[in-house]
């Protein structure tokens, strides 16, 4: 286990015993307990907005975020340096990750789950994992084969797409080593924690393009490579990132490379077996229209119930503040933890604190589900590193404990406001903080 996250640990599980913890709870007041919180970005190595994660924890701090979580794919190396550095400035860190499944009986009857544009694809994160340093066999064999076989994708994807721009006389000299060493110079990290995905493909073309053509020509240059007439953003790094992932990199197109997917059930042995909270990351109106196993909110819970996932997290950036509300209320109503982030995994430098589609505030009742919903996160990750059953025990069944949803949830509401509260005293107390959440 490395240095940092032994550390981060040490100070987690320092802040008292689940018995400290558990009797500070019970004097704890929620609604007075104040909180922004925001529980899913991407850090580096992962395609992220931040050049590193010092850069995220500052900006998380200096604008009053004191609990953020990292939902990285397939690697966590980073999260010692994540956990120290809030640690250092008084931001609570909640670990989690990202995993793509294939539900093949939802491929075949067509059904779109949050991925628009590929039916039966889903998209899981697990919340508050904490056995990511020293996994179990089934874990590190899950993760291995996931990593192998998007290594093999982006080696022979990256090979393709430098195929066609040598053919347009653009002799890039990208391949998947050349482009893990970008990654890996960028942010300072050790180039075996870099797992390429699409976007770093894209981002490096689109850097070798603007480096080896000048301005003038760009366009033409792109429109040649890209098959159609020149798009009148060939001047925009991020647009011309994404143009050539449309129109090279997706199905159909001349570099596309067929993925390969756990199904569902390994996709949440995986969480569980790191010892998180299944997750599912809800598009709602981020997706026009909505995606069929998304189409209301009752018929979405019904299927995650289904699933035995009892959480449910939104980017709200995608989202217009009405649609958001009557989704988060119908989810809480019916028992469901949830919860809020960012992502942050495009260029865009977005602020912080989760907001609706073109800025707007998330409205106050949906701030305050969010805020508990990072707090229930926060209490079964203390208790999970205490080895004390959490939110969801290993094999993903609710604790057992309380057989009621709302007794459930307020519980580890509490709880997780005792840790967070503690921990912000003890870090602030020792390196001399400003708090001002």
């Amino acid at each position: 286990m490395g240095k940092d996250t032994v550390t981060a640990f040490g100070r987690l599980i320092d802040l008292g015993t689940p018995e400290e913890m558990l009797a500070l709870a019970d004097r704890t007041d929620l609604t007075a307990f104040s909180l922004r919180a925001n529980a899913h970005i991407h850090l580096p190595p992962n395609f992220s907005a931040f050049r590193s994660v010092d850069q995220a924890v500052a900006l998380a701090a200096d604008q009053g975020v004191r609990a953020l979580g990292a939902s990285n794919y397939y690697d966590f190396d980073v999260y010692g340096a994540f956990a120290s550095q809030a640690w250092r400035r008084g931001v609570f860190p909640l670990f989690g990750l990202e995993v793509i499944a294939l539900v093949e009986d939802l491929q075949r009857a067509s059904i779109l789950v949050n991925d628009p544009g590929n039916p039966g694809r889903m998209y899981l994160c697990g919340k508050g994992i904490v056995r990511f340093e020293r996994m179990t066999r089934a874990a590190r064999d899950l993760m291995n084969w996931i990593r192998q076989s998007d290594a093999e994708r982006m080696r022979l994807m990256a090979a393709l797409v430098e195929g066609v721009f040598s053919a347009h006389g653009l002799n890039t000299g990208l391949h998947e080593a050349a482009i893990i060493d970008r990654i890996a110079s960028r942010s300072g990290l050790d180039r075996r924690s870099v797992t390429l995905q699409e976007r770093h493909v894209a981002r490096a073309f689109q850097e070798v393009l603007f480096r080896l053509t000048p301005p003038g020509e760009r366009a033409a240059k792109l429109g040649a490579i890209l098959g159609k007439t020149a798009p009148g953003s060939a001047g925009d790094p991020l647009k011309v990132q994404q143009e050539i992932r449309s129109s090279l990199m997706k199905v159909g197109r001349p570099a596309f490379v067929t993925e390969k997917f756990v199904d569902f059930d390994q996709a949440c042995r995986l969480i569980l077996e790191l010892g998180g909270i299944p997750c599912y990351p809800t598009l709602a109106d981020g997706a026009k229209p909505v995606c069929a196993f998304e189409d209301s909110p009752e018929k979405l819970a019904e299927a995650l119930l289904r699933r035995r996932i009892y959480c449910a997290e939104f980017i709200p950036i995608r989202n217009e503040p009405d649609v958001l509300e009557r989704y988060v209320r119908a989810l809480r109503g019916l028992g469901f933890v949830v919860t809020a982030g960012t992502e942050h995994n495009t260029p865009d430098l977005l602020p912080l604190e989760p907001r609706c589609v073109r800025g707007l505030p998330v409205p106050p009742e949906v701030r305050e589900i969010f805020k508990e919903g990072a707090c229930v996160v926060a209490a079964h990750q203390f208790l999970a590193l205490h080895g004390r059953r959490g939110y969801v025990d290993e094999t993903g069944n609710l604790n057992a404990d309380y057989t009621n949803g709302e007794r459930r949830i307020s519980f580890f509401a509490r709880l997780g406001a005792a840790v967070i509260a503690r921990y912000h005293e003890k870090s602030t107390d020792r390196e001399g903080i400003s708090r001002d959440a």
